[in-house]
């Protein structure tokens, strides 16, 4: 929450109290893991959509979905992460892949996209059988993409 904090300028206490107005509001869920309270996007939410494609028009993303999913292959999934998937401001746009993809195609696009959005994008792809064996379910990764 520090972090959070710190990159908002706000006092931890200021977004500890936003948090837990989101929490109510049902936006947020959140689940206690030790001494920490981790919170995750409730996708079920009715105002999830608009919020969720207004912030990947804001950091680009939504210019990466449209563009590389046409003649990727086929992709099933689609994470953030790094980041931008913890909220965190930055010119690295790090994403994760799953499915049998052209990387060929892949390779020329993200440098088309790159020059576009004016951000560096890192990007690693699994097989499907590769990310069965990973836990993408953790506040590490945010689907944006399954079609």
């Amino acid at each position: 929450m520090r972090a959070l904090a710190t990159e908002l300028g706000e006092s931890s206490n200021a977004v500890r109290v936003e948090l837990n107005r989101l929490t109510e509001a049902g936006m947020l869920s959140s689940v206690k893991e030790g001494n920490k309270l981790l919170y995750r996007v409730n996708e079920l939410h009715p105002l999830y959509e608009p919020i969720n494609t207004m912030i990947k028009q804001y950091v680009g993303v939504d210019e990466i979905i449209s563009n590389v999913i046409k003649g990727l292959g086929k992709i099933e999934k689609l994470y953030l992460t790094g980041s931008l998937a913890k909220g965190l401001s930055t010119d690295i746009i790090d994403i994760v892949l799953v499915g049998d993809l052209n990387q060929e195609y892949l390779l020329s696009k993200i440098a088309k996209i790159e020059q576009g959005i004016g951000k560096k994008i890192r990007y690693i792809v699994y097989s499907t059988a590769e990310a069965q064996k990973k836990n993408f379910t953790s506040s590490e990764y945010l689907m944006i993409y399954a079609p």
